[in-house]
């Protein structure tokens, strides 16, 4: 049982000091907050251009260029491209086309020995890649086959990059 504490004169002062008070108790209460976030899976790919220079046709002209992909870390991506903007261009064949018209045949690879062609079937001739979180570059290895006898013009193409993650 607490005893009240009080205020007093003279020898009630001295059996209140010699009697604990209770303490003063601060009144709580308890609860709780959810923290959550959903961080998405996304990603960014940009390409630069793969300057092949002057043709001759004595000789093949190699040249490389660069994929650059940024992804969530831990994103699971495959890189694919297109045949180009040249008519009836493939894959396997990508047709640069000059002003005039005419084409000039070239062929884009996944690996620097140029054996293995970069198309866009995932699982078949894609990039796969995992993501870091930091910027990861892929070289594209460019070859103009020698043999050809295009018209002197300007040559160029455009190939769609496909990132699916």
């Amino acid at each position: 049982m607490l005893r009240k504490c009080f205020k007093s004169t003279g020898l009630a002062l001295a059996v209140v000091l010699a009697t604990p008070c209770a303490p003063s108790q601060a009144a709580t209460g308890v609860g709780s907050i959810s923290v959550g976030t959903n961080v998405l899976s996304l990603c960014l790919v940009s390409g630069s251009t793969i300057a092949f220079g002057t043709y001759n046709t004595a000789a093949q002209l190699d040249q490389t260029g660069t994929i650059t992909v940024l992804c969530t870390f831990g994103t699971s991506y495959n890189v694919g491209l297109d045949a180009g903007s040249g008519a009836g261009a493939t894959t396997t064949v990508r047709k640069m086309t000059g002003l005039g018209g005419d084409t000039l045949h070239y062929a884009l690879y996944r690996n620097a020995a140029r054996s293995s062609l970069w198309g866009s079937t995932v699982g078949a001739d894609t990039v796969a890649g995992t993501a870091n979180g930091l910027l990861q570059s892929l070289t594209v290895y460019g070859r103009i086959p020698s043999g050809q006898a295009p018209k002197a013009d300007l040559y160029s193409d455009t190939v769609t990059i496909t990132l699916t993650y």
